[in-house]
Order: structure tokens, then sequence, then C-alpha cells
């Protein structure tokens, strides 16, 4: 792309913040951008708002202020901060057994799984072993004897492995069973904090509502792969092409279909809390914001905000992930910066990555919330180099 090519970057930045424009800039000019957008909250005051590009791949449709795409995992850690606002309440525990709230999840050895390692990913629940479609998990009642049923992949507490799919549907059902009014854990999230603050983000996209601002994703293949990708998951491609390994099951069951599909009703009106949340950059940003800049916008006290801030915390399960064939860490459903996986300010830093490069995450030290989105898909299985040049210009900032 020549920089004659290059699209108009929409939005504004606050003094002092360019530099975080100019790599937004660079990253359709070298990096094969679509369309895209960030965003930085100093709190519940945005300082970096920025968009640009296509909303689709053929460039026809432009990413306009309300564009929302689908982010993926990224909604993790909106469906963590979900759990944690339980866990103010009273309703939940961390260090609790699941089973406590959820007599039937004991079943195959689990009654001893707790919270935290559930949603830390290392229940060994990373795949299902019956063929689960979406429609079935519309049936929250039919699904919840299916999640209780499932026998762990290794034993629970040893290993940790990414349950990119499962996770969301096993935090749903507990939140569910604690919930006063029975909410799932989408209604929770719109009613407790997506309408208070004022976040343009959704688990469970409305029935009543059209698709047309929504991006549609743009797979990257052939020359573009080349071009532009240098973190090629060929272990996990590998899985995947053989049809056999934890990140195939992990990755491939539920049936979701592929990720390029994403923006079509039947897969983002189910609630995927793990999985198929659709907004934009700056939602992400602002829930971060407020968690890192203590604002109280959250149904979140600061005990709980400490413990997801937490700059070292017990674990020990080996750093390999089973899934993933990489180094990671997690953190009460969140991901913490290990092995060649840096971002934030310290080791107080927390979010989660989404397939395809978005991200979003707190940075207590700096009281800076980071939200970064776009529609074409990446393939690195965490750092991608877009989102990394967002978020290094955003601490070289302060």
């Amino acid at each position: 792309m020549t920089m004659n090519a290059l699209p108009t970057i929409h939005g504004d930045v606050e003094p002092g913040f360019g530099p975080v424009a100019d790599a937004f800039r660079r990253n359709f000019a070298q990096h094969g951008e679509i369309g895209a957008a960030v965003a930085v909250y100093a709190g519940d005051r945005p300082v970096v708002d920025l968009w640009a590009g296509h909303r689709d791949r053929r460039r026809t449709l432009p990413w306009e202020r309300d564009t929302i795409v689908p982010v993926f995992s990224s909604t993790k850690g909106l469906a963590a901060f979900t759990l944690a606002s339980a866990v103010s309440k009273g309703l939940l525990d961390y260090e609790e057994p699941v089973a406590t709230y959820w007599p039937e999840f004991a079943a195959q050895g689990k009654g001893a799984i707790t919270v935290r390692q559930l949603i830390d990913h290392q229940a060994g629940l990373s795949s299902l072993d019956p063929v689960v479609r979406l429609h079935q998990i519309a049936d929250l009642d039919g699904l919840a004897p299916i999640l209780a049923a499932q026998k762990p992949a290794w034993r629970p507490g040893t290993r940790h492995g990414y349950h990119a799919i499962t996770l969301g549907l096993y935090q749903g059902e507990v939140l569910r069973r604690v919930d006063k009014q029975r909410r799932t854990l989408g209604r929770i999230f719109a009613e407790d904090i997506a309408k208070p603050l004022g976040v343009d983000f959704h688990i469970g996209w409305p029935a009543d509502q059209g698709l047309e601002r929504i991006a549609t994703m743009a797979a990257t293949r052939g020359f573009d792969a080349l071009r532009y990708e240098r973190d090629v998951p060929l272990r996990i491609g590998a899985e995947i092409f053989a049809k056999r390994g934890l990140a195939y099951e992990a990755l491939t069951n539920p049936r979701c279909g592929s990720p390029a599909r994403a923006t079509r009703r039947e897969f983002l009106e189910v609630e995927l809390p793990g999985s198929n949340g659709v907004g934009n950059a700056r939602a992400l940003a602002q829930v971060y914001g407020a968690a890192a800049g203590r604002t109280g916008a959250l149904p979140i006290d600061n005990t709980v905000l400490d413990q997801l801030a937490a700059a070292d915390f017990a674990t020990d399960v080996p750093a390999g992930d089973l899934v993933l064939h990489v180094k990671t860490r997690y953190h009460l459903g969140f991901r913490k910066s290990g092995g060649d996986f840096r971002f934030g300010s310290d080791k107080r830093a927390y979010g989660t990555t989404g397939l395809g490069g978005s991200f979003g995450f707190a940075d207590p030290a700096t009281g800076l919330g980071f939200g970064y989105a776009m529609n074409r898909l990446g393939l690195a299985v965490l750092d991608d180099v877009r989102s990394r040049n967002l978020r290094e210009a955003m601490l070289r900032c302060v």
C-alpha cells in the first residue's frame, strides 16, 4: 500500500498521545490493515479515539465512528469483569469449588475444581466430547447437563490449556446459578456494566437489531500472509489439518463456523461469553479505563480490583499452554504478561486478546485502559504486531 492509498484517520487524540496516531497510521501503511479502531481512556476520559479504513474486505464501506466488530476472545475480559462483579456482591468466591454453586458440575471427578482454576484454564475442560452446535448453546437448560458431564482432559490444577470457546459457557452457567434473577452472563453485562458506562458492546446480539454497522471479517491468506505475518501458529495449524489434538478439539467444538464468517445472526445472537462479543475499541478502553482508573463506574469494589491487578500470584502449573503451545499466564479470567508476550507498564496490567488481533487491557500503574479492534484476521497466537505497535506507542506517551 502506498502512502497515497492510506485512508483518512478519523477521531481525536489529546496532546501528548500523537505517537499512537502515528502508529495507527503505520499499521495501514505497513501491516495490511483494512479497517480498525484504537482507543485509550485515562479513567473515564478518552485520550485516544481513532478509526479508519473500511468495514468490508472489498473496501467499499467506510469504517465509521459507530462501527462495531466481532472481537472473539477479547470478550473474555468483559466476561471476567462480570464474574468479578458477582464476587464483589458476595455471590461468588474465586477459591470456592464450582460445585458449591452448581452441584452437578462435580461429575467425572470435578468436585474439587475451584472457580479460580476454572477461569484460569486449569480445569481440563477446553473441549467437549459430544458435538455441540450453535442452536444447542441457545438452550441453556439443555446445555448445562452436557457441560457438567464433561470429563477433564488432564488432572485439574496440574496444567493449563486455553479454553477457547468452552470457558464462556461454563462461566455463564455459574453466573446463572448465583444471580438472584437467574440472568445470563450477557444480560448481567448489559444491565450492570454496559448500560451504566454507556459502552457499545454486546454478548449476545439483540435479535431486533440489524447487522449493517457490524464490520465483516477478512481472512489473511496467500501473499498477504507472507507479507504481513511473522508469528504463524504452525503447530496449531497442523493439529487442525490432522483433525486431532487439544488445539483442534478446543477450537472446533462447539461448532461455531469460520471466524471469517462471524458477522452472521446465528453466531452473534447466542451467548458465547468467551468468544463472540461484538463491540469496538472504544468500549474495551472504557471498561478497562474504569477498572485501571478506579472511577467507581464498575460494580466491582476496590478489593476485587486489587486482586485482578495483583502483580504476583501463586500458580503451581507449568507455563506451557497445552492448547496454544506457547507460554501463557492467566489470572482470574484475564491474561498477564509472560514469556515473549508483554503488555502494560508493569506486572499489574491485565487484559485479554482476541483471535485475529483485537486486544483490551487495563494498566493500573498509569490508570489507562486500552482497546484495539480490526477486521483483518491476523495469524499471531497472542502478540499481533498491529496491537503491539499501538500499545507500545501508548506507553511511550506516559
